[in-house]
């Protein structure tokens, strides 16, 4: 029996080990416009937010600003660094159980759109969402915007029998927001233990993706 008709996945850090890509993207930048060096440690944490958030949390920098650098970051990330990832370890197999169940799969990321679509048909994802929800060009969608609109997207009307599984507090206040319930992830870029994730609202929480079934089916 399932719990729930509908999964919402993020990416970054949820489905895709993206670090590579982005931390030499980010380095790429910070290199492009002589900013003050930094740790590889804070660099790891501009993996989720929106790049503009991040480089102006990191670097005091202006609207304007942070949002030239974001597409600085976005030119050569699109170009060269987009596909340097890596699928954890079992998540195609829980997708897999979760599609055999009946359970309608979908992404909900920050990501741009035409970048989050590129990444999940190239690593095959794609045969087993049903919708691949990312932000728009301007940058205006929140996490709950996106949330909603993978939901939406998958003929889910009850936001009830939906869950958002993801491994950071934006996932986690974005589901929190629109009243759906939260799965929160270990082994991404987020949370790092299960008293990260028991700081906001949620049903459970894994450190491997087998461990979500158990929650949903």
């Amino acid at each position: 029996m399932r719990r729930y008709d509908a999964v919402i996945f993020d990416l970054d850090g949820t489905l895709l080990d993206t670090s590579e890509g982005i931390i030499r993207s980010v380095s790429h930048v910070i290199e492009l416009r002589n900013l003050p060096h930094i740790g590889e440690d804070v660099i790891r944490t501009f993996i989720g937010p929106p790049m503009q958030r991040s480089f102006a949390r990191v670097f005091g920098m202006d609207a304007v600003t942070a949002n030239a650098a974001a597409d600085d970051f976005r030119n050569r990330y699109k170009d060269t660094d987009l596909l340097l990832a890596r699928p954890y370890d079992g998540i195609y197999d829980t997708l897999r159980a979760l599609d055999g169940a009946g359970v309608k799969c979908a992404v909900a990321t920050y990501k741009r759109q035409d970048y989050a679509e590129r990444i999940l048909v190239h690593f095959g994802f794609d045969r087993l969402l049903g919708a691949m929800c990312g932000a728009d060009f301007e940058g205006k969608l929140t996490k709950k915007d996106i949330i909603e609109n993978a939901i939406k997207a998958v003929g889910v009307t009850d936001k009830k029998r939906a869950v958002m599984v993801g491994d950071s507090d934006n996932d986690a206040m974005g589901a929190e927001e629109i009243g759906v319930d939260f799965i929160g992830v270990t082994y991404g870029f987020g949370f790092e233990r299960q008293g990260d994730v028991e700081c906001f609202s949620n049903v459970g929480w894994a450190d491997k993706p087998e461990g979500i079934q158990r929650y949903i089916i």
